[in-house]
């Protein structure tokens, strides 16, 4: 049989999704496939855009399509090549570059465009945006945001809908002064009503973000670059950077001109095809049903699978009657599930309503007719799952209406996964329902791991993660199968951390980007690999460590310790919390100097400075005129102590000399950990030592127990003996060779209680005390290059590192 051909317009999400469900038809022996896309790049995910501008991705990660795709499908794409002129008599496209591509079955899929109001001095003389003004819908204009970012010093974004409170986080975490400027009454109406985006606006507030409302921008200040706005209302503000995010519209020129009925969009009817032309079809955000025009992916994806259907004969009758908007989302790091309406709209409608704004936390629910006609769940959505399921099945609601917001009588989650129909949609960003992961498991995806990869649930803003999980363990009956990238010691490079130090040092990576480079799959970057891979790197290669600022947390950027405010703590260094009264005051006058909001002490008996904004950081710095405490990242912390022979009747050995040596030999050594030690002068252990994750306790006559692994945190564990050692300088040797062992050998973030019970205290004492492996040289070398290496990082006050380190605020980061 001779194959149709089917071209497709768009190679966005909805055009690459209807050409998947053509193929997973049996497309391939029906059709020649053909698609052009407007970008040079295969399909990617839209929705993780704003986890690529906050630095949480890599533009890498977010493709669902690669290049190689179409070749394997056997597709042929034109990409950076958009379609001009549709002739529906010849039934012929072409594009900008001249191709022509005649068609038996066209698909229409060519998405929506960024509106950018009308504005004076929006453009320059080219006729192109002005320099420092973008829009916010492709990863074009992601990275051309986040180049300006690295050197503007304040951004305004034009729009508080989702996206352009996504941009704000994106814009904070580079470092930029960010405002946020919005024409109507209150932030996010399509997902919130006023109560909740008051509640909103409070924490984007404490962040850092300025939120300007009731705010019409009439023009864009600036000769070649912008360097302010101007308002309706004759106010202006100064700023370096525009990101414009104020509502998409649909891309419908190319169907004017083919003489097809457009209203806000193309329309079509149930089965997704245009009205004027039964060779015809429309998917995606340029499609209108029944004068709707939906922005989500899951309206999309049902999309898809009816044109699918019809056009391949899979199901003839396949309709779409239009969808029910239900979304998970994050933003400024707020959990948020909104469905259906957002206010009431019937005298008979019930609310019912939660509001508890000191904690971030709102609950409404819109019950007409004993069923869900909309919610807003802020805060806490641990009922997210039943509620929109409930919302979309049209479920009767039980009387007990506090059960709706709160675990009072609604059903245990095992029962909510024996009782989820088969086609209820797990994944909203990829349209993977329940059946399919069952399927996946049938067919032999054993693992959370490889079902996500083979379905790509969870794979899209990551909300449903743990759902798809408790459903592939529930149709494992529980055995699952383990996934090897779990040993793996960052997830974009299948090596564990043994063989991954041994490429590093074989192959003389020094940098993150090396590492990625060479050891990545397919090279690529992975941002929320880089902070791991950063701490490996200075272990291993101290000061021949190629520093890449981006590769580390807010935290070690700035050293100090971000607050839920976007302020930061100050804690100067203290060994064994031993001080003067001259350090003392002090403090004292540089926390009056400054108005320090809190002074705290600290467990670790030392004195907190907290509360300072990053920009002042510098300055407090230099006025306590007192080394780093490095109480802000994964290193060494401090050493608490007792106070020994010196003044304790019971003293039987000098804990606060031994934990100033500490101190001084170890500060600020990095680790994949907190490292927290203490000095006890004999075995009342006062300091605590025996839970610390490196404990020496005074047992007389020169003699000390090293205790490993200790914790008193969240986790409670007494540390183990590693072994008894004679002399303050034995010691300091043990303490440093189990460190560099644990630096070497942990997993990054794991604490030391879980590294000694994961390698066991006997393996501990066979390398670290017995010198089984006949590597305590090597380990007792590397930690005295890494102690020699370390700087005061407070010194970075004179000279920053980076042209915004100490600018502005940022928003605190995993």
């Amino acid at each position: 049989m001779e194959k149709q051909r089917l071209v497709v317009i768009g190679n966005g999400m909805a055009g690459a999704r209807a050409v998947e469900e053509v193929l997973a038809r049996g497309g391939a022996d029906q059709f020649e496939i053909t698609m052009f896309g407007d970008e040079p790049y295969g399909n990617y995910n839209r929705i993780l855009l704003s986890n690529v501008l906050s630095g949480v991705q890599d533009s890498s990660d977010i493709y669902i399509n690669p290049m190689a795709w179409y070749a394997d499908n056997d597709v042929t794409l034109h990409v950076g090549s958009p379609v001009t002129q549709i002739d529906r008599a010849a039934r012929l496209v072409q594009a900008a570059n001249g191709v022509r591509a005649a068609y038996d079955v066209l698909l229409i899929a060519t998405g929506s465009r960024s509106f950018i109001p009308p504005m004076t001095g929006l453009t320059g003389p080219d006729g192109k945006m002005k320099a420092g003004v973008f829009g916010f819908r492709s990863i074009d204009d992601c990275n051309g945001i986040i180049a300006s970012a690295r050197t503007s010093q304040r951004a305004a974004v034009i729009g508080g809908g989702l996206l352009g409170l996504e941009a704000a986080r994106g814009l904070l975490n580079h470092g930029c002064e960010t405002h946020v400027i919005h024409l109507g009454d209150y932030l996010m109406p399509a997902q919130l009503d006023r109560t909740g985006a008051v509640i909103l606006r409070t924490m984007m507030e404490k962040l850092g973000v300025r939120i300007h409302l009731h705010k019409l921008t009439t023009e864009i200040l600036g000769e070649d670059r912008v360097t302010g706005l101007v308002f309706k209302d004759g106010e202006r503000l100064d700023c370096d950077m525009v990101v414009i995010s104020a509502g998409i519209r649909p891309n419908v020129e190319i169907a004017h001109g083919a003489g097809l009925t457009v209203e806000r969009a193309i329309v079509v009817d149930n089965h997704m095809r245009s009205l004027d032309d039964m060779n015809v079809y429309a998917v995606g955000e340029c499609a209108q049903h029944r004068g709707h025009v939906y922005g989500l992916v899951a309206p999309l994806w049902e999309q898809a699978k009816v044109f699918a259907d019809h056009v391949t004969d899979a199901n003839r009758d396949a309709a779409y009657h239009g969808s029910k908007l239900a979304t998970k989302l994050k933003v400024m790091g707020v959990e948020l599930a909104s469905m259906g309406i957002t206010e009431p709209a019937d005298e008979n409608d019930e609310v019912i309503q939660f509001t508890e704004p000191k904690h971030g936390t709102y609950k409404k629910l819109i019950v007409r007719d004993g069923r869900l006609a909309g919610g807003i769940l802020m805060g806490d959505i641990s009922k997210a799952a039943y509620l929109m399921q409930a919302f979309d099945r049209d479920s009767p609601l039980p009387e007990e209406r506090l059960s709706l917001l709160f675990d009072l009588g609604t059903p245990p989650q095992k029962v909510t996964l024996d009782e989820m129909p088969a086609d209820a949609q797990v994944c909203n960003c990829n349209g993977v329902t329940k059946a399919t992961i069952g399927a996946c498991v049938s067919g032999g995806g054993r693992s959370a791991a490889a079902v996500m990869r083979a379905t790509r649930a969870g794979m899209g803003c990551g909300s449903c993660k743990s759902l798809v999980g408790e459903l592939v363990e529930w149709f494992c009956g529980g055995e699952i199968e383990e996934d090897p990238s779990i040993h793996y010691y960052v997830p974009c490079i299948p090596m564990a951390k043994p063989a991954l130090v041994r490429a590093v040092r074989e192959q003389g990576l020094k940098s993150v980007s090396a590492v990625f480079r060479a050891l990545a799959i397919d090279g690529r970057a992975d941002a929320a690999s880089k902070p791991a891979l950063a701490s490996l790197l200075i272990t291993l290669w101290n000061d021949d460590y190629e520093d890449e600022r981006d590769a580390r947390f807010i935290n070690d950027r700035v050293h100090a310790n971000i607050q839920k405010d976007g302020t930061f703590s100050v804690v100067p260094e203290m060994p064994g919390g031993i001080t003067t009264p001259a350090d003392l005051m002090r403090i004292a006058e540089v926390a009056l100097k400054h108005d320090v909001p809190l002074v705290k002490l600290t467990g670790g008996q030392r004195i907190d400075l907290v509360g300072i904004s990053k920009d002042n950081l510098p300055k407090v710095w230099a006025d306590l005129d007192m080394p780093a405490g490095w109480a802000w990242g994964k290193s060494y912390r401090t050493c608490k102590s007792c106070i020994g022979t010196d003044f304790c009747r019971f003293g039987l050995g000098d804990s606060m000399g031994l934990a100033r040596k500490i101190e001084a030999r170890f500060r600020g050594i990095d680790s994949p950990g907190k490292l927290k030690l203490a000095t006890a002068g004999c075995p009342r252990n006062c300091s605590e030592a025996m839970v610390k994750d490196v404990g020496a306790v005074a047992i007389g006559d020169d003699r000390w127990e090293i205790y490993v692994g200790g914790a008193a945190g969240s986790q409670v564990r007494k540390g183990d003996v590693l072994c008894i050692v004679t002399g303050e300088e034995a010691v300091l040797q043990i303490t440093g060779r189990f460190m560099q062992w644990y630096r070497e050998n942990a997993k990054f973030k794991e604490r030391t209680h879980t590294f000694v019970e994961r390698m066991g205290i006997e393996r501990a004492r066979a390398v670290v005390v017995d010198d089984a492996d006949g590597v305590a040289a090597a380990l007792d070398a590397a930690m005295a290059a890494s102690a020699a290496a370390v700087r005061d990082p407070w010194k970075e006050r004179e000279q920053p590192r980076t042209p915004n380190q100490f600018a502005s605020l940022v928003a605190a980061e995993d």
